[in-house]
């Protein structure tokens, strides 16, 4: 079969419609779980009886089961079949966020997060090499942008959707909502979707055993990092050296093995290989700055949770305008230009937001996500066109897996750093900023905001303070966000050229 027609039967294109609704709901589910929980864990302390320490595992246990899987979902489709895998995902998914909902423990919700984690693994990867498979190379544009849709949207509207039902209903409805998308994503997928053919291949236990020790360790580095203070934690040492010895023993090993868990063959495809790189800081510039947004807007500019979801919402419609725009253009437009274009409208979103001020309306939040939200989607569809472009369909599960993988990664890696970042920088501004303030200074001026020479005046002081060196810090990540992607742009001109249906499929050296 040519490489330039779809490689799906005769009936999967004849329903491709139900097929798409059927994979669409997949990513949207696991991609909304990422961060929907988040706004509802304060509710959820206060029901179950749980300290913050405590709290923060029903979050680290779904990425930790969801990045271990994730590099393991491209090799069970071989022996098992991609039909099999994405089904039993689905089910496994609604079944675990049923049970997330009805959960009467701390322990209990852990391990059903856990479980929820495992099972949304595979639907992104999953779902992204249905796609590519429904739909000609010509296409694979339109394709990846319906796949990116679902996987941008879902974090960016999870925080609105989970206030919204925490608020109106209660914390238990941030997971009960994915039962009726569950069983209809099921329902569909099992009666239209047919299933690939299998390859029996020998399982590479100490590839997978090595990746997912890495990867867990180094999600539980990050994760909890900021909480115990990062180095001066022993568990933080203990983790990072884990991962860091666990990665090196994995890179030997696949490049030593004949047959290794993870084929080191895609990266030599340049575009895949630059293609990785790309998405795992589009994660982080993605999710840091979801991190970034809401404590600013509550803690420093004192807007309520439900303002905070209506302001941050927008964002999603840049990204759905893009989609639209990009699926249309993106076979008569060099997808380089395209990428090229997204980065610098992320980047300007980045600098609008370094100029963000308690002094400013809504209006500069609305507009800077909305203009960050146009920008991903312009960056996310011709990147992943231009990475997947010159690699074989037999490839597609893998790299998929490999590429959701680095996402995920880039994601995790991005939160912890410009919370990290955020901490020491509140601390070193506001040591810089006191040196500036002394009783003789204050004594000088005709009307004096706060009187220094009591203890109620001191504090004042020290709240105002606090107050700017905590908005200088997050100024500073919005910075260094927009350094980051103005520094890998110029990538873009390594990057080879979309390949089209008449041309031959090239690898890469």
């Amino acid at each position: 079969m040519s490489d330039s027609l779809p490689t799906a039967s005769a009936d999967e294109l004849r329903h491709r419609g139900s097929i798409v609704l059927a994979v669409m709901l997949g990513s949207v589910m696991q991609a909304l779980d990422t961060t929907i929980a988040n706004v509802a864990l304060p509710k959820i302390q206060g029901t179950l009886s749980a300290t913050q320490e405590q709290m923060g595992w029903v979050l680290t246990s779904y990425i930790v089961g969801a990045a271990i899987m994730t590099p393991l979902s491209g090799w069970l489709t071989g022996p098992v079949g991609r039909k099999k895998i994405f089904v039993s995902s689905i089910a496994l998914f609604t079944i675990a966020s049923a049970m997330c909902g009805l959960a009467h423990g701390l322990t209990e919700l852990v391990i059903y997060r856990l479980i929820q984690g495992v099972a949304g693994a595979s639907l992104v990867p999953l779902s992204l090499a249905i796609l590519l498979d429904l739909y000609p190379r010509e296409q694979h544009g339109k394709a990846t942008a319906m796949w990116a849709m679902g996987v941008t949207l879902g974090p960016i509207l999870g925080p609105a959707l989970g206030g919204w039902l925490t608020d109106t209903q209660s914390w238990r409805w941030v997971f009960l909502i994915n039962i009726p998308f569950g069983v209809i994503a099921m329902l569909l997928a099992s009666r239209f979707l047919h299933e690939t053919p299998l390859k029996k291949t020998p399982f590479d236990f100490f590839g997978f055993a090595m990746l997912s020790l890495a990867i867990g360790s180094l999600q539980l580095m990050l994760d909890r990092g900021q909480l115990l203070d990062w180095f001066s934690s022993t568990e933080i040492v203990i983790e990072a050296v884990i991962a860091a010895v666990a990665f090196y023993l994995f890179v030997v090993h696949i490049l030593t093995t004949r047959q290794p868990f993870m084929s080191p063959s895609l990266f030599r495809d340049r575009n895949f290989a630059l293609g990785s790189v790309f998405i795992f800081i589009v994660g982080i510039v993605l999710l840091a700055t979801l991190a970034l947004l809401p404590p600013l807007l509550e803690g420093l500019f004192g807007y309520p949770v439900v303002t905070i979801g209506l302001v941050t919402a927008p964002r999603g419609m840049g990204t759905f305008a893009a989609m639209l725009i990009v699926g249309r253009v993106i076979g008569k437009i060099d997808a380089r230009v395209l990428v090229t274009f997204g980065l610098l409208t992320t980047a300007l979103s980045l600098w609008l937001m370094t100029g963000f001020s308690p002094q400013m309306d809504d209006r500069l939040v609305i507009w800077s996500g909305v203009i960050q939200g146009f920008g991903l989607g312009f960056t996310w569809v011709p990147l992943t066109t231009i990475a997947f472009g010159t690699l074989a369909p037999s490839q597609r599960n893998e790299a998929t897996a490999i590429f959701n993988l680095l996402r995920n990664i880039g994601s995790s890696i991005g939160v912890a750093m410009v919370t990290a970042l955020l901490t020491r920088n509140v601390q070193f501004m506001h040591a810089r900023l006191v040196e500036h303030i002394t009783p003789y200074d204050l004594a000088t001026r005709t009307h004096p905001v706060f009187d220094a020479s009591t203890l109620h005046g001191l504090h004042g002081i020290d709240g105002v303070v606090t107050h700017q060196a905590t908005l200088i810090a997050y100024i500073n990540d919005f910075k260094l966000l927009l350094i980051m992607t103005l520094a890998v742009t110029p990538l873009v001109f390594f990057l080879r050229r979309a390949r089209g249906a008449s041309a031959p499929v090239v690898h890469a050296d």
